[in-house]
C-alpha cells in the first residue's frame, strides 16, 4: 500500500517522538511538526483507520502499529541515510537534513538501496 507523503511524515516524527519520550500524544506531535491540532487530529484518526497508530482510550498515548512502525523506520532510515551522504559531500547540516526530507519520500527502493550500499562501502574503504 503506498501512502501519502504527510503521512509518513507523521508516522516519522511518532518514531522520533518516542525514541525521546515514554509516551507520545498528538499535543507533541503538533509541536514537533508545527501543525495545529485539528491537523494532527486528523493524520491521527486516518492513520488509525489505515492500521499503522493505534491510540489508547483512556490517556490518548499514540503507539505504532508494528505495520507502522516498520514503515517509519523505513523512512527514518533513508533520512538519516540521506542526510549523511549529503553532509560529507560538503552540504552543511541544516541544509542536508531539509534536503532529505525532500528526497526520502520518492526514491524508489532500489535507488536507495545502491546509495545506501555505496554509502558503506566508502565509509568502510575509509
Amino acid at each position: 500500500m503506498v501512502i501519502q507523503e504527510s503521512a509518513e511524515m507523521y508516522l516519522e516524527t511518532i518514531l522520533v517522538l518516542s525514541q525521546q519520550k515514554p509516551y507520545v500524544r498528538s499535543l507533541d506531535v503538533a509541536e514537533a511538526m508545527g501543525f495545529s491540532k485539528p491537523s494532527v487530529s486528523r493524520a491521527v484518526s486516518l492513520l488509525k483507520e489505515s492500521g499503522y497508530l493505534l491510540m489508547d482510550k483512556e490517556s490518548n498515548f499514540l503507539t505504532l502499529t508494528p505495520q507502522g512502525k516498520a514503515l517509519a523506520e523505513k523512512i527514518y532510515e533513508r533520512h538519516t541515510v540521506l542526510t549523511r551522504m549529503l553532509v560529507a559531500l560538503g552540504v552543511d547540516e541544516e541544509t542536508a537534513m531539509q534536503d532529505a526530507c525532500k528526497i526520502e519520500h520518492d526514491l524508489s527502493d532500489a535507488s536507495f538501496e545502491a546509495i545506501k550500499n555505496h554509502i558503506h562501502k566508502v565509509m568502510k574503504d575509509q
